[in-house]
């Protein structure tokens, strides 16, 4: 792989002897130009003086006390060949050929010639014409058994991988490689010791395994060794890439104690169906957005930063440094070259826009495609550092194909930034700069990172463990904090862990999250503590350490949040998960999400997190009611940056304004037959006293008499009186004589007054004894309205 250009240099351990003395002291070594490092085909040297190295974080807790043991300088040289077949040879001198011997004598020639065939037979089965005959009679030789029946080369690899199971019962470990799938997570190299004190002899290529789909106690984690392949290196510090079905091995530095030379690099998969091992030699980067030219050969790189997202079928590892314990034929001599370039494999079967041979829509091979991006935004400025040794986090939404945070790392004696963090958008291959607010935690090396979806995706925590600070030298400091990034406020929030049982503090320890629970595995605690169970949970919304890992019944395989199945790119190992009140303090909302700050409380000025926003989701309660609103992602899983409608939320809203119209015009109605209602009682009891003679009584719904008119009288004589009733209009009344008494107005008697209307008029409800009613009010509110403004 083509190295940047603008790769930055880092200065040579302090244990390690000036360069210009030991050039000076060897004068046929060869002199390499750090700065055009990239222009040189590999290997840069051959066969070269292996001067010991010190981990990048260890170099005074377990490096340091070995300087008695590991800091001569001795030549080393990688065997050239490891045949396993013995030789034989005769020094002797035969002298005179026994022909002529005078005391030659039938007997001996016969015991000579017996010897001969003896001696020859062993030769002669070699002989193309002899050993098509299969096995003779002598055996075979050393090394392989011969068959007669040709071997495929499947089952020849299938033999070299049936080796001996991890061993498990272990000291400590640290610094390996580890992925997680479908509930399990894969272990693989790194450190290892077996006893307390042990200094050499720590690369290995253990294999094992954590099962978090059953529950387990701290002190006896549900580990299961795997059988040590013999075709992986046994590295440390690289990363262990996943699809769903499959692991991927990048990167990683090989022993330095005893030294150990690298092979040239080729990409290991393990194929978890089959439990087989998988090599793809010799790959090249291809031509892409933001690359240096394509047809390069790949290198290993050590201490980089490393992420999996399987939704797009890719794996990156960003940064890191190169040096003679990851490149063949890199001298010691030669100064560690940091890095700065973002390593990019597409998985087989996948697609990815950003490589021109993958254009179209067109998907990997069995070997997968790579792409070197090295010119990403401001990935080629100064203000853009090379470093090692930090964390890489993959946040869904904001860019089209989400976003990559880089946190901490840095070099020997200098560190990147806590209080801005680099942010890689993945669709358009480029990097930005966000600044955070909040304290901010010390800088450091070596953490780990994982990241936890609020379940209506509203927010995004990153949650950061452990660490080193190397300066000032000798005097390296462990950390034992957690911290959370929440996105997209970008806020630190440290967690407190007061009181807690918190682990001894490390550095190197693998992280994942499940069940909403981050399990750590291995970690380097320094000389102090000589062994440890090395497994610890911790409870990402309740901020707690715990003694036991709690498989969670339900989630889907990828065990994403119930709201975030049916999208690819909901994160995985939220199942459970919920904001801590921590948390919810600084952004706002509720366990759910809800955040209400949803820009960066430092405002982008450009890039996805100016422009994009989160991807959320509905929550549904156990009630069936609707906890939050929503966004939505486009038919391929990418997110649209909030430029799709939100239809949940319409849906929503719409709903909601259904309601509350609905009660306005219930209460409406209500106030509405209120009015009528008494109206009708007030106009009842007027027409009753009307119609008994009460003076002065007159209501606008009885007839009304003529002033000075003359009206027959007499028993049994009847009055007719015209007056106008409601609406004007004649109407008639009939009463006994006046000198009888007047009965109570009869209900629903009374002849109709007003208008000629029917009997369904407002009127008819008061003249005719009809009591108004609310669904009569319901139906026809404004027949109600008519009747109360006319009184």
């Amino acid at each position: 792989m083509v190295i940047d250009m603008a790769l930055e240099h880092s200065h040579t351990h302090s244990d390690l002897v000036s360069d210009q003395n030991i050039m000076d002291d060897d004068e046929d070594a060869p002199s390499i130009d750090v700065a055009t490092a990239s222009e040189y085909p590999f290997p840069i040297t051959s066969a070269c003086l292996q001067r010991p190295r010190r981990s990048k974080f260890m170099e005074i807790d377990v490096d340091g006390e070995m300087d008695e043991d590991r800091t001569a300088t001795a030549p080393f040289r990688r065997p050239h060949s490891d045949s396993r077949a013995s030789s034989m040879s005769c020094d002797s001198d035969p002298g005179l050929p026994l022909s002529q011997s005078p005391f030659f004598t039938l007997y001996p020639r016969l015991s000579l010639l017996t010897l001969l065939v003896i001696l020859t037979l062993p030769l002669l089965y070699e002989m193309p014409w002899v050993g098509m005959a299969g096995m003779g009679i002598i055996g075979a030789k050393a090394g392989l058994i011969r068959t007669s029946d040709p071997v495929d080369a499947a089952s020849a690899a299938e033999r070299l991988e049936k080796r001996v199971d991890t061993d498990t019962d272990v000291c400590t470990r640290w610094s390996a490689q580890s992925a997680l799938v479908n509930g399990t997570i894969y272990v693989y190299g790194g450190h290892s010791t077996t006893e307390p004190g042990q200094k050499n002899n720590t690369w290995s290529n253990d294999f094992f395994t954590v099962d978090l789909t059953k529950s387990w106690d701290i002190s006896a984690p549900s580990i299961k060794g795997l059988p040590q392949p013999s075709g992986p290196p046994a590295v440390a510090n690289g990363y262990l890439w996943n699809s769903h079905d499959s692991l991927y091995l990048y990167g990683g530095i090989v022993s330095d104690s005893p030294p150990a030379q690298p092979d040239p690099y080729s990409l290991w998969e393990y194929q978890i169906k089959s439990g087989k091992w998988v090599e793809h030699s010799d790959p090249k980067t291809s031509m892409g957005n933001n690359t240096e030219p394509g047809n390069q050969p790949v290198q290993q790189t050590g201490e980089g930063a490393g992420i999996s997202v399987p939704e797009l079928g890719r794996g990156y590892y960003f940064a890191g440094h190169l040096d003679a314990f990851t490149t063949p034929g890199w001298s010691v001599q030669t100064p560690r070259i940091y890095l700065k370039s973002l390593v990019e494999f597409t998985f087989p079967g996948f697609s990815n826009d950003g490589v021109e041979s993958l254009a179209g829509g067109k998907t990997a091979g069995s070997d997968g495609v790579w792409r070197n991006v090295t010119r990403g935004g401001i990935q080629d400025q100064a203000k853009f550092p090379s470093r090692a040794d930090g964390a890489l986090v993959h946040v869904p939404g904001f860019g089209a194909q989400g976003i990559l945070l880089s946190i901490g790392g840095g070099q020997e004696s200098s560190f990147s930034q806590m209080n801005v963090i680099d942010v890689y958008d993945i669709a358009t291959s480029t990097w930005y700069k966000q600044a955070v607010s909040g304290p901010s935690p010390e800088l450091r090396v070596n953490p780990c990172a994982v990241a936890a979806s609020a379940p209506d995706g509203s927010s995004t925590n990153i949650y950061m463990y452990g660490g080193q600070n190397l300066i000032p030298y000798g005097q390296q400091i462990q950390y034992d904090d957690m911290w959370v990034l929440t996105v997209p406020s970008f806020t630190w929030v440290e967690v407190d862990t007061k009181g807690q049982s918190v682990p001894p503090a490390r550095v190197g320890a693998s992280c994942s999250i499940w069940d909403g629970q981050i399990v750590v595995v291995g970690g380097y605690t320094g000389p102090n503590l000589t062994c440890e169970t090395g497994t610890y949970v911790f409870s990402a919304k309740d901020l707690k350490w715990r003694n036991n890992f709690n498989a969670l019944s339900g989630g889907n395989p990828q065990n994403q949040q119930s709201s975030q199945e049916k999208d690819p790119a909901g994160l995985s190992g939220s199942y459970g998960y919920e904001v801590p009140g921590a948390v919810q303090s600084v952004i706002g909302g509720n366990s759910k999400g809800g955040a209400t700050i949803t820009a960066p409380a430092r405002a982008a000025t450009q890039g996805p997190m100016a422009t994009g926003k989160a991807i959320t989701y509905t929550v549904t309660d156990s009630n069936g009611a609707v906890s939050t609103q929503t966004g939505t992602t486009s038919s391929d899983g990418n997110n649209n940056g909030g430029d799709i409608p939100n239809v949940g939320a319409i849906v929503a809203g719409v709903v909601a304004g259904f309601f509350a119209v609905l009660a306005a015009y219930l209460g409406f109605c209500a106030w509405v037959y209120r009015r009528q209602l008494t109206l009708y009682k007030n106009h009842v009891a007027m027409a009753q006293r009307a119609a008994a003679g009460a003076p002065n009584e007159k209501s606008s719904f009885l007839p009304s008499s003529t002033e000075g008119s003359s009206q027959p009288t007499g028993k049994g004589s009847s009055i007719t009186d015209q007056g106008s009733g409601v609406g004007g209009t004649s109407s008639r009344a009939t009463a006994t004589n006046s000198n009888e008494a007047v009965p109570p107005l009869p209900t629903g008697v009374w002849p109709p007054a007003g208008r000629s209307s029917s009997v369904n008029s407002s009127n008819d409800d008061l003249i005719v004894g009809q009591e108004p009613s609310f669904v009569g009010v319901l139906l026809n509110p404004r027949r109600s309205l008519r009747v109360i403004n006319r009184d």
